[in-house]
């Protein structure tokens, strides 16, 4: 505690200072101090026998080292007398008694009998309702504040060392009373001070070095592959993430190689919402791949700069030592490893507001295959992509090259249109593949008109998809937010005409009038809306679309040989249970396609009762007449359909 004390006194308290010790106790810190040259300390304590036993101990090696019994919340020292006033844990103690009015007025006698310029330095665990009535205190008496988060010394042994971080709180007495003092943030002896504006921010800040610490202490001394621990690193400056870091172990009893012991792995920007590095699943895979004891996967945020892989392996390396694994030497070599030698690429075209979503962001990436994508992203969810699109050079459009023009920061924004035909998410290509179904049991051509209801427009990629290669489908989709129309047809190529119409308003209230109007029947009728509300356990689409009352609008709208497609994202097993009986009840047959590496799951639900032996054994055939519809299709070569109906429709089960 005697560093911790010189470290944040930045030369304003000297050895000629008095200074006034609060609850002393039988502490060794002024015994340090007083050897080290801080002569003129006055020791105080409640306690009789505390400071008996200081004063014996004291005597013959340091006669000018005293102690007395005082209460620290009514001393009789002089007003100004001190030019130092130091605690280390009185205030924690005194915090819990009587409400707190005990360490106020031990603050109220602190105020008193420092001098102008003098400081209050107390050492303490930061406990926040203790580190709250101080600093509320002190800003209420317009004294500066400044609480340092003391760092421990690498190589510390971990399991020898306290979890939680200790913190020095400095307030220091102005001239004049503060209209607004200052509230800084410092870490460690070396940390520049970060300005906070209100106590709260101040009160979060401890809060986040608190959780950090206990994190690292728990990284440092164990391995859990099941764990997914993730930590987010700010900019210093703006407070704006900069990094997302998920330590992955691997299993107990994995045979990795000795020196492969701690590695760094960079997701390049634009693929951090890929499979491998956004899932549980897929971020034990990669680091099995990598084959090393702990693996650290690092994103990077939007609206920052990053210059090159150097210049982040610089930036992290200070970081990331803390996350080691237990038992890794002090002088162990970590490695920083990526995909495609580079930090990837993005580009923020556009950046508006939605009232029903918020912030929302188009950006250009380079996808894992090298190709141009554009994403619509929702900030308040931007671990989620709610659309994505190809995206082709305008040359190769024109001159029908089937050579796509590779995405480099060099690119022009202008010179890259929507590849149409191809459906990025693969929950959409098994929508499409499983109109193939309507066919079932009938002799029907595939020109014979298709009708289809799709509630949720996203980019519009999969009405567009269905209009541009099926000639023979019309579509109707409707749309809550007007924002995401505007969205589609500026940045992802939306074009409305006669085959596809587009409604603003709510879904639920549109089938609703639908049904109660009469006389308008729909051959497929799809959900792909998702859940604004990420607490719950089924994502897509809102409860009340899966509701019983309001399935059996939708049976009610269907042809005879209609589907009612659905787009089911559900992560709770027993919620997903109570969907599938509900959605079983109204319709007589209902099968599920899987998507491969997604939560995702489409659900093919039957207006009339099938035999889904017959369905699965006319399923080839069926497949190979909507493959030959796609083939057909008469748009250019370079945006030609690219789905494989079969591929898509081979795991189809019951649900």
């Amino acid at each position: 505690m005697r560093g911790a004390f010189l470290e944040v006194t930045d030369g304003g308290v000297v050895s000629v200072s008095q200074v006034l010790v609060l609850g002393c106790g039988n502490s060794e810190l002024s015994e340090q101090l007083y050897d080290v040259g801080y002569k003129h300390l006055t020791n105080i304590d409640i306690s009789e026998t505390v400071v008996t036993h200081m004063n014996q101990r004291n005597a013959a090696r340091r006669p000018g080292l005293s102690f007395h019994r005082v209460d620290a919340t009514q001393t009789l020292y002089e007003d100004a007398s001190f030019q130092v006033s130091l605690d280390k844990g009185t205030l924690d103690a005194m915090a819990a008694e009587e409400g707190g009015a005990l360490a106020r007025r031990m603050l109220q006698e602190v105020s008193r009998v420092l001098s102008v310029g003098g400081r209050y330095i107390c050492v303490t665990l930061a406990q926040e309702n203790v580190v709250s009535l101080a600093v509320e205190h002190f800003v209420h008496m317009g004294w500066a504040v400044r609480l340092h988060c003391m760092q421990e010394e690498r190589g510390t042994a971990e399991e020898d060392s306290f979890a939680l971080p200790v913190f020095v709180l400095v307030c220091t007495k102005f001239p004049q009373p503060m209209a607004t003092p200052p509230l800084e943030m410092c870490v460690g002896d070396s940390g520049a001070p970060v300005r906070h504006t209100q106590v709260c921010e101040l009160l979060s800040a401890v809060r986040e070095h608190q959780a950090y610490a206990v994190l690292r202490k728990r990284l440092r001394t164990s391995s859990n592959p099941d764990s997914n621990l993730s930590l987010t690193l700010c900019q210093a400056n703006s407070g704006l993430p900069r990094y997302t870091l998920t330590v992955q172990d691997s299993p107990a009893g994995a045979k990795t190689p000795r020196s492969n012991q701690f590695a760094i792995f960079i997701v390049p920007r634009g693929s951090e919402t890929a499979w491998l590095y956004s899932s549980s699943e897929g971020r034990r895979q990669l680091a099995a791949n990598a084959n090393f004891r702990r693996l650290v996967i690092v994103a990077m945020h939007r609206n920052q700069e990053y210059t090159d892989m150097q210049a982040v392996q610089a930036e992290l390396s200070p970081v990331v030592m803390d996350l080691a694994p237990p038992g890794m030497p002090a002088n162990h070599q970590v490695p920083f490893l990526t995909v495609g030698g580079d930090l990837g690429w993005r580009e923020e075209v556009f950046r508006g507001r939605s009232q029903l979503s918020g912030e929302y962001c188009v950006e250009n990436v380079r996808g894992e295959d090298g190709e141009p994508y554009r994403r619509l992203v929702f900030l308040s969810n931007s671990a989620l992509v709610q659309s994505e699109s190809r995206l082709l050079s305008s040359a190769s459009r024109h001159k029908k090259s089937k050579k796509r023009a590779k995405a480099s920061a060099a690119a022009s924004s202008s010179s890259l249109l929507v590849d149409s035909g191809f459906l990025c998410c693969a929950h959409h290509q098994v929508m499409v593949a499983a109109l193939a179904l309507l066919q079932e049991g009938t002799q029907h051509d595939t020109d014979v008109p298709v009708s289809v209801l799709l509630v949720g427009l996203g980019g519009g990629g999969l009405p567009q998809f269905l209009r541009d290669f099926l000639p023979g489908v019309s579509v109707e989709v409707v749309e809550l937010d007007p924002v995401m129309l505007e969205v589609a047809t500026q940045w992802f190529g939306f074009r409305p005409d006669g085959r596809l119409t587009v409604t603003v308003g709510d879904g639920l209230e549109h089938i609703c009038a639908l049904e109660r109007e009469g006389g308008r029947l729909f051959d497929a009728i799809m959900l792909d809306v998702d859940n604004k509300d990420c607490s719950l356990g089924m994502s897509c689409p809102p409860a009340a679309f899966v509701e019983t009352p309001f399935l059996q609008k939708i049976h009610n709208l269907l042809t005879p040989r209609g589907l009612f497609i659905l787009n089911l994202v559900c992560r709770d097993p027993t919620l997903r249970k109570s969907v599938l009986e509900g959605v079983s009840s109204v319709f007589p047959t209902v099968l599920s396609q899987k998507i491969e590496q997604e939560v995702n799951e489409v659900l093919l639900c039957f207006h009339d009762q099938k035999d889904p032996a017959c369905i699965l054994t006319s399923l080839d055939k069926c497949a190979r007449r909507l493959q030959g519809a796609l083939s057909s299709s008469t748009t250019p070569a370079c945006c030609r359909a690219q789905i494989d109906i079969s591929e898509l429709l081979k795991d189809l089960a019951v649900a």
